[in-house]
């Protein structure tokens, strides 16, 4: 889009109502001439906000013995932690597949494949620090992220606050844009039975609009 100095406008205003004004229209050009004003920067501005584009995730582990649990970035006390190849956890892996989602992008194993043993019992904010790397690398911003534990024990209520902080860190944006929530099961299920736990998330990712798009 062809850009010009403020002052350009300026210019054409006083010009053309000088001119307008010895043929009595003045009244008329102004009113047009400020719909015009109007019509350009909202097409400016609408072109650079981009667009938003939205992700989900969901990830589920089994429940263990002898293992530690980590959730949200938290090792929380328990008598079981998540088997995983890496620390298994779930809140972490369901909100880096939301952020890669919104993206278009595969999902957590393409990007750190349990085949590889770089990644063996690595701490899953790193998988996070990605996931806010490849939005940077489009040039598009998180706008938040929300997401849900589903677990039977133990408590999660205690430990959100810390959880919340943990993974604003990792994604790089406040901790105001990052909701977690927490609820059981009601003893249905895997979940209910304590073998396993499971979340859920969904993140919101400001992209530039493509280039080729006509503004």
């Amino acid at each position: 889009m062809e850009t010009r100095d403020p002052g350009f406008f300026s210019e054409k205003f006083h010009e053309n109502r000088s001119n307008r004004r010895q043929g009595g229209s003045f009244h008329a050009f102004e009113s047009s001439h400020r719909r015009f004003l109007l019509f350009t920067v909202l097409r400016f501005v609408s072109h650079c906000a981009g667009m938003n584009h939205v992700g989900i995730g969901y990830d589920v582990h089994q429940l263990v013995a002898g293992r530690k649990l980590f959730l949200g970035g938290v090792e929380l006390a328990h008598s079981k932690g998540l088997d995983g190849h890496s620390d298994a956890d779930v809140l972490m892996h369901a909100i880096c597949d939301a952020v890669l989602g919104a993206l278009g992008e595969s999902d957590i194993g393409h990007f750190f494949p349990n085949t590889d043993k770089r990644w063996k019992n690595v701490r899953s904010h790193v998988f996070l620090e990605e996931a806010a790397r490849q939005v940077k690398f489009r040039e598009g911003r998180i706008v938040n992220v929300d997401a849900t534990l589903i677990a039977q024990a133990p408590k999660i209520a205690p430990h959100v606050r810390h959880m919340r902080e943990n993974i604003a860190g990792a994604l790089g944006i406040s901790i105001a844009r990052v909701g977690i929530k927490a609820t059981t099961n009601e003893l249905l299920g895997f979940v209910g039975r304590e073998e396993g736990i499971a979340a859920m998330a969904v993140a919101s990712v400001e992209l530039p609009e493509p280039s080729d798009q006509p503004i």
